[in-house]
């Protein structure tokens, strides 16, 4: 079998307590290395898909929707930045609520806004909103999000610049890719297995962003090396924003050479995962 995603232990005894649920999956024996228990497009009962089962837990009460969906697919899939013909075949769609307790790999976007001044290299920097239901307050990028069902990164880059921040689209248009970012971890949410697309964009000193759909409450530019110790000596930052702002500090070279050896070894321990199209 070829495991999508980790039920914890708490969450596969939830399902085994109800009946309904529980004839859903077919539990696979043995345990991963998050001494969880794996799940898998075979575990699901042959008349039951994606979508039908994230409505089926959210009724149960066992998980709060966010009535977004997203597309699950193979760990490890190629992704093409823009060409929608070349991303991977989804296997599914669930609610987003759902992923972190499925432990399903998710995609999202983050773009480092930056401003060359004379005196210096200036970042664009986000807070979040008070009332956001993860990391409120947090200081974030100027564009960040997920990839919701049927979108590519480039479109979701272009949909969240826009909702986010305001940004136009011939600004927009001028992002280049940077990098891809993967992690795992455990969150209060749940397991979070996630890759991210980064990207740079260079922006002219006038632009203000603006906080257009209410996620960000503000925006600040920030000198670099402000940031660079924000994420050196706080924990300000929402917690994946620091791993796409480390990578930016690696292509900038503003650790020591011993420093960013250690760093990118523990940042890029795989390959990215890109299709043949090139960004």
């Amino acid at each position: 079998m070829n495991s999508i995603g980790w039920l914890s232990r708490q969450w596969a005894e939830n399902l085994r307590h109800n009946r309904v649920l529980h004839d859903l999956f077919i539990f696979t024996p043995g345990l991963s290395a998050f001494s969880d228990t794996p799940f898998s497009t075979v575990d699901l009962a042959a008349d039951i898909s994606l979508e039908a089962l994230s409505l089926s837990l959210a009724r149960a009460d066992l998980y709060r929707p966010f009535n977004e969906a997203f597309d699950v697919h193979r760990p490890g899939a190629a992704f093409a930045i823009r060409d929608f013909a070349a991303q991977p075949p989804s296997l599914g769609r669930i609610d987003r609520g759902l992923i972190p307790l499925l432990g399903t790999e998710a995609c999202g976007v983050h773009l480092n806004g930056l401003v060359r001044k004379p005196e210096g290299l200036f970042l664009w920097v986000g807070r979040r909103s008070a009332d956001k239901r993860l990391d409120p307050g947090k200081l974030d990028h100027l564009v960040a999000g997920g990839m919701s069902a049927g979108l590519t990164p480039w479109q979701t880059l272009m949909k969240e610049g826009a909702e986010e921040a305001g940004l136009p689209l011939a600004l927009l248009e001028n992002a280049e890719y940077a990098s891809q970012i993967c992690y795992t971890m455990e969150r209060p949410e749940g397991l979070r297995r996630d890759r991210l697309f980064c990207f740079d964009l260079f922006l002219p000193e006038a632009f203000q962003p603006q906080p257009i759909d209410g996620e960000v409450e503000s925006f600040h530019l920030l000198p670099i090396e402000e940031v660079f110790t924000l994420v050196r000596d706080t924990e300000a930052f929402k917690f994946n924003v620091s791993l796409v702002l480390i990578d930016l500090f690696l292509r900038l070279e503003l650790f020591s050479q011993d420093d960013a050896a250690t760093l990118a070894a523990a940042l890029y321990p795989e390959p990215a995962s890109l299709s043949p199209e090139q960004p």
